[in-house]
Parts: C-alpha cells; sequence; structure tokens
C-alpha cells in the first residue's frame, strides 16, 4: 500500500464526514488487516466521534491514543499543537496497515482557521484527502463551490485531494450535484441523500433539552430517535391527520383530554407511531387522565414541561441528534453509504490493495452484497422469538432479503414494537389463513401418500411452523427458510427431507458451520446431524461441505479430522477417517484433502509443517470434517 493513511476532512460543520469515516472504515476493514482512527483536534476530553469510531469492532486502540490536541491549545499555540499531532499519529502509523484520520468539527471560536489548520495537518501526516461537504440548503452549484474553494485550500498546502463526497444532498437534485462534482476534475466524486434519520436526537435528548419531567411510558423508548415536531395545537381530529411517522408531539398542558386519543393512534396500525409526547406549561396531568392511563401500560414517553409550547417546539426544531448515536443510526448510514458510493473506485483511489486474508468483516459485506444483488424472499418460522424480529429489523434496514414471518399480525407488530424493531417492510404470514391451509395440507398428502398420510393427518402436521414454512418454499413462495432459533435441528430439516428431498447426487444430509475467525472463515462439518458416520457417510460429507465452501467463495482444503496424523496412531476410528479420505481421493476432487489429521495440525502452520511436511492442508485446512457428532457439537460450541 502506497498511502498509509487517508484524511476525512468537511470545510464545514455539520456535514456528516463522521458517518462518512465510519462506512470508510468498514469498507478499510475488510481489506487491510489492522485499521486506526486518529482525531488531529477535538472541543474536550468527551470526542462523542472518536467514541464511535472505536466502538467499530475492527478498532483496537484506546481513546487517547485517538486523540491528538484539544482546540483551545491549537489556537493558542498551533505549532506546539503541531508536533503533538505528528507524534501521536506517527505512532498509531507505525501499528496499523492504514489511518484514517478525522478532521475537525467547526464548532465554537475556532471555526473560521479550522480549515487551513486542517490543511496543514493533512500535509504534515502525508495523508491524501477525502473532502466531504454538506449538500443540505444548497443548490447543486453552491455545492461545486464550495468544494471549488476547500480542495483550492488544501492543495495550496500542496494535499493531495482523491475525491469529494457531496452529503446531505437534496434527493431532487442529486443527479445534478454529481453531475457538477464530476466538472471539479478531482477524482473520485459521489453524493449521497439527505436522510432524516441520522440527524435525529433522541427522545432522551428531547428531554434533557426541554428539561422535561418523566411522567410515564417505557423508559427504553427514551433511547429511540425522533424524526420530526408536531405541535397539537387544535382539536383531536385534525391532529390526527397532521401525525408524522415517529414524531414528537408536542401539546399544552391543559389539553390532556388529547391524549387517549394520541395513545390510541400510536397502538392503531392505521396512524404513524409517536416518539414522544410533551405537555407543556406546567400543569398537572388530571388524576382522572391519570388513571386512565396508568391502567393501559403506555409506552409512548410522556413528559411534563414548564416552559411554553412554542418555546418548546422552537428547542426541539432544532435540536439536533449525533450521526452515530445508535446502532439503527449506524445501519442506515452504511446503507446509504452502499447505495451511493462506488466503494471499489473509492479503494482504488486511495491506492489500497486488498490483503490475502479473509476477515469475518468482509466476508459479510460479500455475502450481504450478493444478497442485495439478487434479492431473494426468505420465511422465518420463529416470529414470536425477539431476536428473529431484530434480525427482521437489521435485514430489512440493509435491504437484503423480502422476509415472511410467520405468525398473526397485529401481535406480531404490536411485540416488534414493544421491543422497538421496526419490521414494516416484512410480510406477516398467518398459519391460520383457511385457504393457504388447506392447500399445504392437500400438497402434503398428496406428495406423502405412499406413506399412508391421510388429509386429517396433513392438516396436523401444517399446525406446525416448520412443515407450513417448508410447505411454502416448496410451492415456490419463498425461496428459503430460515430456522433453529427455537426450533431443534430435527424439527427444521424433517419437513424438507419428507417433501422437498436432497439435492440429486446427495444421499447423506449433514450440518455444516461457518466459523468466524479473527482473520478467516471455516467450515466445520459435521456439527448437527450425523452421529456416527461410517467412512462412506464421512466421505460424502467432506465432498459436500467442500461445495458449501465453494459457494461462499472459500478456497476448500479439506481436513480429515482424527486423533491420528498420517500414521502416528491406529485402531478402528483411525483406519475409519483413511477410508473415508482414500474415497474422497477417488471422486478425482478439484479441492485438496488429507487425513487422518489432528486438529492442530490441520489448524496451526507450524504444527502443520512439522507433523505433515508439503502438505497442501496441513496448517492451511478451511473445511474441517469431524470423525463423529460429538466431536463437532463440541467443537464448534467451546
Amino acid at each position: 500500500m502506497t498511502n498509509k493513511s487517508v484524511y476525512v476532512t468537511s470545510p464545514d460543520g455539520l456535514g456528516g464526514k463522521s458517518a462518512i469515516a465510519l462506512c470508510l472504515i468498514e469498507a478499510l476493514s475488510r481489506q487491510m488487516d489492522s485499521v486506526g482512527v486518529f482525531r488531529p483536534m477535538v472541543r474536550d476530553d468527551n470526542d462523542g466521534v472518536a467514541k464511535a469510531l472505536l466502538a467499530h469492532s475492527g478498532i483496537d486502540q484506546t481513546y487517547d491514543e485517538t486523540i491528538g490536541v484539544f482546540t483551545d491549545a491549537a489556537m493558542d499555540d498551533p505549532e506546539a499543537a503541531l508536533s503533538e499531532i505528528i507524534s501521536k499519529y506517527g505512532a498509531l502509523q507505525d501499528r496499523f496497515d492504514t489511518v484514517v484520520v478525522v478532521g475537525s468539527d467547526y464548532i465554537g471560536a475556532a471555526s473560521p482557521t479550522e480549515l487551513a489548520f486542517n490543511a496543514r495537518v493533512a500535509a504534515n501526516l502525508n495523508a491524501p484527502v477525502l473532502l466531504v461537504v454538506t449538500g443540505r440548503d444548497r443548490t447543486p452549484q453552491e455545492v461545486a463551490a464550495s468544494v471549488e474553494h476547500a480542495a483550492k485550500q488544501f492543495e495550496d498546502m500542496h494535499n493531495h485531494v482523491i475525491g469529494v463526497i457531496a452529503n446531505r444532498s437534496n434527493p431532487d437534485e442529486i443527479d445534478e450535484v454529481r453531475a457538477e462534482l464530476k466538472t471539479l476534475n478531482l477524482g473520485f466524486t459521489a453524493a449521497l441523500p439527505e436522510n432524516r434519520l441520522l440527524r435525529a436526537p433522541s427522545v432522551r435528548a428531547q428531554f434533557e433539552a426541554l428539561g422535561a419531567e418523566f411522567l410515564m411510558g417505557d423508559e427504553s423508548a427514551l433511547e429511540r430517535e425522533s424524526l420530526s415536531t408536531v405541535v397539537a395545537g387544535m382539536t383531536l381530529p385534525n391532529v390526527l391527520t397532521r401525525l408524522e411517522p415517529e414524531c414528537s408531539v408536542v401539546a399544552a398542558s391543559d389539553r390532556s383530554d388529547l391524549l387517549p386519543g394520541l395513545l390510541a393512534a400510536h397502538s392503531s396500525q392505521l396512524f404513524p407511531r409517536l416518539s414522544a409526547v410533551f405537555l407543556t406549561g406546567g400543569y398537572p396531568m388530571p388524576d382522572s387522565i391519570q388513571q386512565l392511563l396508568e391502567s393501559s401500560k403506555v409506552q409512548v414517553p410522556i413528559g411534563l414541561v414548564d416552559r411554553g409550547t412554542f418555546w418548546s417546539a422552537s428547542k426541539l426544531h432544532d435540536l439536533k441528534g449525533s450521526v452515530m448515536s445508535s446502532p439503527r443510526k449506524h445501519a442506515e448510514a452504511l446503507r446509504l453509504f452502499h447505495e451511493n458510493v462506488d466503494e471499489e473506485a473509492l479503494l482504488n483511489a486511495l491506492d489500497v490493495r486488498p490483503t490475502a486474508l479473509r476477515t469475518p468483516r468482509m466476508f459479510e459485506y460479500q455475502i450481504m452484497q450478493k444478497a442485495r444483488s439478487n434479492k431473494k424472499t426468505i420465511v422465518l418460522p420463529e416470529s414470536e422469538d425477539p431476536r428473529i424480529l431484530e434480525a427482521t429489523s437489521i435485514l430489512l434496514r440493509r435491504g437484503v432479503a423480502n422476509l415472511i414471518l410467520l405468525g398473526e399480525e397485529e401481535k406480531t407488530r404490536a411485540n416488534a414494537t414493544a421491543l422497538g424493531f421496526d419490521i414494516t417492510g416484512a410480510k406477516i404470514q398467518s398459519m391460520h389463513d383457511p385457504e393457504l391451509a388447506e392447500e399445504f395440507a392437500t400438497k402434503y398428502a398428496e406428495l406423502r401418500a405412499k406413506k399412508g398420510v391421510t388429509i386429517e393427518q396433513a392438516r396436523e402436521k401444517m399446525i406446525d411452523p416448520s412443515y407450513f414454512g417448508t410447505m411454502m418454499v416448496y410451492l415456490g413462495m419463498a425461496d428459503g427458510m430460515v430456522s433453529g432459533a427455537t426450533h431443534t435441528t430435527a424439527n427444521t430439516i424433517r419437513p424438507a427431507l419428507e417433501f422437498i428431498k436432497t439435492k440429486p447426487g446427495v444421499k447423506v444430509v449433514s450440518g455444516a458451520f461457518l466459523m468466524c475467525m479473527p482473520d478467516q472463515v471455516l467450515i466445520f462439518a459435521d456439527c448437527a446431524v450425523n452421529p456416527n458416520p461410517n467412512p462412506d457417510q464421512l466421505a460424502r460429507i467432506a465432498i459436500s461441505s467442500a461445495a458449501t465452501a465453494k459457494a461462499f467463495d472459500i478456497e476448500p482444503r479439506v481436513a480429515m479430522l482424527s486423533y491420528s496424523t498420517g500414521t502416528s496412531g491406529f485402531g478402528a476410528d483411525v483406519e475409519a477417517v483413511a477410508t473415508a479420505t482414500e474415497i474422497v481421493k477417488q471422486t478425482d476432487p478439484d479441492f485438496a484433502v488429507a487425513g487422518p489429521i489432528q486438529f492442530d495440525a490441520a489448524m496451526d502452520p507450524s504444527v502443520g509443517k512439522s507433523k505433515m511436511p508439503g502438505s497442501q492442508v496441513a496448517g492451511q485446512a478451511t473445511v474441517f470434517i469431524f470423525p463423529d457428532l460429538n466431536t463437532g457439537n463440541n467443537t464448534y460450541k467451546a
């Protein structure tokens, strides 16, 4: 790699450079062994950007290592500050393959001189510059003018501006913004649309800004975002027509008669969900209203504000949230980045060469990209499990699959809302749909007629979510089913074995697990299905697992595991693995296979070289075939 760093900076505040930096770190983490982050100048010792970036799972450094100098010190003695910045950056540069440097925030008295100071810092760190400019409240021409001004300042300091990203652009003019940026000949260019969620404050932040007293509601909902403010200065019918998704409602505290209607709207599927309700003016809630609400388990946080409605609404309107203050925002920022930024072109502009390693982060990214490019429909039969609801919300935000949850519409969506998960984009399929249930039962009875299955027995089977979901796959209503959070392995795969059957040529069903190690992804098999496979079954498991590896772009190097490596041991179990290995080799596989081999010899390069010199598998295996279920199941859980 030529450049050891990249300097992400903006010519003004609120451009969203921290979100771009976070997405860039994600991209670099999939290409490089190690990525560091550095903030040359911050306001104080509680920098939210640094803390958010350090929360990224691939960043291995302390907060103190991340911070250069405080803004006041830099303004008092720029030269001393610059020396301190260079010294701290040098320590990081020696530790990491690449360092993402995130410029200052343009808040406070230093703002007029910060651009020039950032240009000096970038030049002294010899870091190529990625400019991030805000497109908010600017025409495409004004965005381009801002870029030209900033780029000139950096180039005058002998910096190399490798590209520019216009963030928070007007969605209706984003194509014009992109076209204007291309005319500047600054290398890589991209534009991202404005997104209300990323600048939304949390409900907790709203309570703090208003000095509101918490009256009732779900306290965990304080961590959710509020996307807008609605002033309820009219009668309920008119207020209802003006509600917006995830809004905070401001109403006079002597209009608490609005509360039952507002909360009913929140619980209804016909009106937008509310984030909070603030009662202004300081009047206490009437006992009758309070008793009514307390009896109905209010989920929406309700706060009492001493100040008036205009002051409160103005305060909320001006309140902005941190771009990286929640996992939801993190996911949204990544989605916007993936949809609007040519990552390959950006990394090429940074002159970053990928390593031969394949980290779990890179692996996850590649799978997500594949899923987005060929979106499938997946049925999830365990909608009662909170983990499934959370996974559904994550997958929908990332836009990687069309999801069907088996369950009752009202109950499933209510459960998700209560847990704070947005599953709006998912389809909820009731298993009690009489037409569908009868269609499925009829088909199942037809498919299992030779086994003597009656229509009554088939109807009973279709009460089971695993059978219902598998039938959806069989009939083409879904492309696949994911289960096993609460259902057993046997319960999950039995329906498929009964009427979908195995792939032609596959006689042994087995369970392969993708094991995410710090620097690679491995396959362990069989860890779920066959208790004591014979040599022929072991060989078939190995061949199927090698195919699974290829499906996930993992080069299969198959280790047939035993307590013996080569001829170091003997016994029936060793002979079984040796026979299985020979069976695999006789199929003339297009992958390397070795066995019998011990786990350490298959995993550790030095041990592998010592115990099985010259092997293509020893010390570098990617597919591990265990001799029995007892060993495999315990190992993957260890």
